[in-house]
Order: C-alpha cells, then structure tokens, then sequence
C-alpha cells in the first residue's frame, strides 16, 4: 500500500471525517458481490492479497499456531507475521469481529450469491419451464403425476430438464408410498 506525505496537510479534524465517511461507505455494503466490486475499485491486486492475507494471519494467530507454522504455511516473513500480532494485540477488535462473523456464518447455498438456486430466484423467466414443471409435480395428485409419467414415458428423445423431473416424480412417488 502507497504512503502518503500529504496526510500530515490534514488536520486532526479532516482525518477523523475521512475515516469516518470510509467506514460509512465500508458499512453500506450488503454484499459479497458489492464489496467485491468495491475492494476491485479501491485498491491494486497487490494490496488486495496483502490485505487479504493478513487477515488469515491474523486467523491462525488467534487459533495459536506459532510463527513457524504460520511461516511455512504461508510462506510469509516472521516480521510480517510479527506486525499482525502487534495489531491483534494492541487493537485486533476489527480482525475478532470479521473472524468471528466468518467462522459462525452458516455455509448456506442460499446465501451464496453466486449458486445456482439463487441464480433461478434471480433470473425466473430463463429457468421457468423447470420451475413450473416443478411446481406442477409438487402440486399434482398420484393420478396426475402417473399421467405425467405416461407423457415422459412417450418422448423419444428425453432431454436433461425430463430426465430431472422423471427423477422428481420417483422420489414424490417414493415419498408418497411411505
């Protein structure tokens, strides 16, 4: 990361409102997408590994692996390694916070912005015909669905989209019958 000569210019005063709006703008992001987009604008590819590695430093520092271990793993300087933990010790509530929010965040697929699931909810028109299918399935009667299978039956060639929901009728059939 550059340093910059010209804080010095900067009143006590400007400082504070600079970090304070920097921290503003940090807390309206909502997500994963946004503060990716954000950090690609703001800083070089350099400091967003720089950045990023720190923070996994400052990760195994506080699971209690030692330097050497951190060393090897991360091919990183004891010195450093030895900054991180200055940090973690005389401040490191920010590093606590954003490990701690990472490691009891559930893995959900539908958080992830980027799954498949959330990209159907995203972009219904594109996947409608499974969709509905779908919703069909689920809302028929066993008379219905024995018809549906009949016409699934009948198709001589069975793309991807019957062959899922041939499998979707099994298992509500399955699911039915117990």
């Amino acid at each position: 990361m550059g340093k910059y000569s010209a804080i010095s210019k900067l009143s006590k005063t400007e400082q504070q409102e600079l970090f304070i709006d920097f921290a503003t703008a940090l807390a309206s992001i909502r997500n994963p997408i946004e503060a990716a987009n954000f950090v690609k604008d703001l800083l070089s590819e350099g400091e967003v590994i720089m950045l990023a590695r720190r923070l996994q430093i400052a990760g195994l520092l506080i699971d209690g692996l030692t330097y050497d271990q951190i060393e090897k793993e991360m091919k990183v300087s004891n010195t450093t390694i030895a900054k991180v933990h200055t940090w973690l010790n005389l401040y490191g509530e920010g590093y606590r916070t954003i490990l701690e929010r990472r490691r009891t965040k559930p893995k959900s697929d539908s958080l992830n912005p980027l799954s498949f699931s959330r990209l159907k909810k995203k972009y219904p028109m594109y996947f409608w015909p499974e969709l509905v299918l779908k919703e069909i399935v689920k809302n028929s009667n066993l008379k219905q669905r024995r018809k549906l299978e009949a016409v699934l039956a009948g198709m001589k060639e069975k793309t991807k989209l019957s062959r899922d929901l041939e499998q979707i009728l099994k298992s509500a059939k399955h699911y039915n019958t117990q």
